[in-house]
């Protein structure tokens, strides 16, 4: 029988990195109070530290760097495809009737 994966919300996950940032706690009593594993706990603390308030965007949810270069490219795309559209347009329309 396998064992249910359990989610976690973004406040739950800064609310446990929180705890741990408190003079005389550390990673795994932390850990054990909230019935997860210390190295779980040691990643969401990693990511908070690295990403601050951009941490923990959530399932299907870029970082929102992540998001205005994901954005970016699809107006680079865009861009391109117009462009490429107009140059088979002049091409066309340049050629001297027979």
């Amino acid at each position: 029988m396998s064992k249910q994966r359990r989610a976690f919300t973004r406040d739950f996950k800064v609310e446990a990195v929180r705890l741990t940032e408190e003079k005389g706690r550390n990673v795994a009593s932390v850990a054990r109070e909230l019935d997860i594993h210390a190295n779980t706990l040691s990643k969401w603390r990693a990511e908070y530290s690295e990403h601050d308030n951009d941490a923990f965007p959530g399932k299907g949810h870029l970082l929102s760097k992540d998001e205005e270069f994901r954005q970016m490219r699809r107006k680079l795309d865009d861009v391109t495809e117009e462009r490429d559209i107009l140059k088979k347009a002049i091409a066309i329309f340049s050629k001297r009737p027979r």
